[in-house]
């Protein structure tokens, strides 16, 4: 019966993991640290926008089969997210098939 418990808890852990497909850390507007394939236009871009408006924090791009979704943390200010959005190559919206005209 233990073996049930162990196999839900590992397959609870694989489900919810934080899997992001890449991350950019800041510090005081200096990319300090990137992980996964970033875009060379996209980090260039980020590390200008970084530099104009100092700020720490972290950005984590996921990926799932229909949407990407850009994760802030809670130190970087809207107006700072709104311009990274805007440089972003991953479109954050999908596109649905069959719209109406």
């Amino acid at each position: 019966m233990e073996y049930v418990l162990v196999l839900a808890v590992v397959v609870i852990f694989i489900v919810f993991k934080d899997r992001p497909i890449m991350v950019l850390k800041f510090e005081n507007g200096e990319l300090i640290k990137t992980k996964g394939s970033v875009p060379t236009g996209f980090q260039t871009a980020c590390k200008e926008i970084a530099h104009k408006t100092p700020f720490s924090g972290h950005i984590k791009v996921y990926k799932n089969r229909f949407t990407t979704k850009i994760d802030f943390s809670k130190d970087i200010p809207s107006k700072t997210k709104q311009r990274i959005r805007n440089v972003s190559p991953h479109s954050s919206h999908s596109t649905k098939k069959g719209k109406r005209a």
